[in-house]
């Protein structure tokens, strides 16, 4: 298999690899998605879309590949976000990490505030969150797929 042939096989599973466990936490888990979980799916959406595209003929293939390591690495960064977040090493920018009484009527801000927290991990393995295991797996992928579009195959 070819360096070009293991970056666009990498750049469809880890997406739908990563979206498959996401879907399977929620559907089976019923660990339900917050605001920012929904933030690291689209790239991920995208990503599996633009690799399928790569095995369209006549398509620029390369720049897919490359396009879909962007965007699975996009999704690693909103990840890294999410678990400082989640860890605390900074404040939320999302109205599910906000606290309640900020408008001066408590009940009001109860009933607006979401069910599922941002601020505040459903899972953990490890110590790590499930946005921690999307920042490594997307992050580390994305570089591997990076590296395997630079790498030069050698003659067998």
């Amino acid at each position: 298999m070819t360096s070009f042939a293991k970056a666009r096989a990498l750049a469809l599973l880890i997406p739908a690899a990563l979206l498959a466990g996401a879907w399977s936490f929620q559907l089976f888990g019923h660990l339900y998605p917050c605001e920012m979980c929904h933030w690291q799916r689209w790239p991920h959406y995208a990503a599996l879309v633009i690799a399928l595209l790569s095995f369209v003929p006549h398509t620029p293939k390369r720049m897919l590949v490359a396009l879909a390591a962007v965007a699975i690495a996009v999704s690693g960064m909103i990840g890294v976000a999410h678990a400082g977040v989640e860890y605390h090493w900074w404040p939320g920018f999302t109205p599910c990490t906000a606290t309640f009484g900020t408008s001066g009527d408590i009940l009001a801000d109860i009933m607006k505030a979401p069910v599922v927290r941002c601020d505040s991990p459903q899972w953990t393995l490890f110590g790590i969150s499930l946005a921690g295991f999307n920042a490594i797996v997307s992050l580390a992928g994305a570089c591997v797929i990076g590296w395997f579009l630079v790498r030069r195959t050698r003659a067998a």
